[in-house]
Formats: structure tokens, sequence, C-alpha cells
């Protein structure tokens, strides 16, 4: 049985309030969660917007109709979370006036791995709409279509944002390139 199969049948079996089933399905969507709130909030916040994401998974699962559309529900919830998350780091780093330290990061002297594209998606200069399209385009190997309804999007949104994120990552690759 794939993965979303399983996963719908888990919905099921929770929304007839089965707790394991409910362990199993949280589990299953955690790694996908963490993944897409790393690469919206950074690592640092990322815990937080997981456990706020999951427990209101836990909390509105009831309300989902479709149990195999579970996955791109989550998706929703988790970038509503990370936005809320974001906004309120925003207004923090503005009252506090802090440095965030980025630009004190030296940039790796070796050619960009997948490890090395994973880290300027987290620390880059991309933003966070860009970022969350890319992650669930390219990490989590979504269509555009599915990305655009999971975000809420008209699709020519996500692919701008798609490609304004690519630009960014291919100018920064060739800037490293050069420096090396």
């Amino acid at each position: 049985m794939n993965r979303d199969r399983r996963e719908a049948v888990w919905v099921l079996r929770t929304q007839a309030d089965d707790r394991d089933a409910l362990e199993q399905l949280l589990a299953s969507l955690m790694p996908a969660v963490r993944r897409l709130a790393v690469g919206l909030v950074g690592e640092d916040a990322a815990d937080d917007v997981v456990q706020e994401t999951l427990l209101l998974v836990y909390r509105r699962l009831h309300q989902l109709a479709d149990p195999r559309l579970v996955r791109p529900w989550t998706y929703r919830i988790a970038k509503r979370v990370g936005v809320r998350m974001l906004k309120k780091l925003r207004r923090t780093f503005e009252v506090g006036g802090e440095e965030s330290g980025l630009d004190l990061l030296e940039a790796p002297p070796e050619a960009p791995d997948a490890r090395s594209i994973d880290e300027f998606l987290r620390h880059g200069e991309v933003s966070p709409a860009s970022r969350t399209v890319m992650l669930l385009h390219f990490g989590e190997g979504m269509s555009l279509l599915e990305v655009a309804a999971v975000l809420e999007l008209p699709l020519g949104t996500v692919k701008s944002r798609l490609g304004y994120g690519l630009s960014i990552l291919r100018r920064n690759l060739h800037e490293k390139e050069g420096q090396a």
C-alpha cells in the first residue's frame, strides 16, 4: 500500500477514535512538516511550527472530508502557522533591533551539492514565499498545480515565485563559482 493510501486509512481510523492510527498518521506527516517549517522559518523556530501544526491537525482532523487530501491539507496548515510565526519573529526583530548574524556566515568553498542548496534555502536571500514554493515543489515532489492548491495561490503566482527563487539560487551559485 502506498503512502497516500496508508495515510487516508489512518485518517478514517482516527476519525473513528483509533489512537494508534492517529500516532501513525502524525509520525508519517512529521518529517515533511519539519522540512517545510525549517525552510519557511528556519531551524530555531521550526519545532514550534511543527508542534502547532500537528496539534491543529489533531484537533481538526474530524473536519477533513476527503482523507486522501490529508497531506496537502497538512501543508496548508503548516504554511499558515509558519507565516504567523514569521510575522511574530519579524515583530520581535523590529522591536529588539537585533542583528540576525547571517551576514557573518561564510560560504563553503566546495561546489554546491544538495545539502548546500538546502542550507541556501534555509539561510539564503530567497523570500519565505519563494522558499515555500521551492520546498514543496523540489523537496516534497509536488507538482506546481498541487503547490498552488496547498498555498491557495494562482498557478501563475506559484510559477513566478519559483522562477524568482531559482534566479536567486542561480545568481548565488555563479557568485560562489566566481569566488572559488
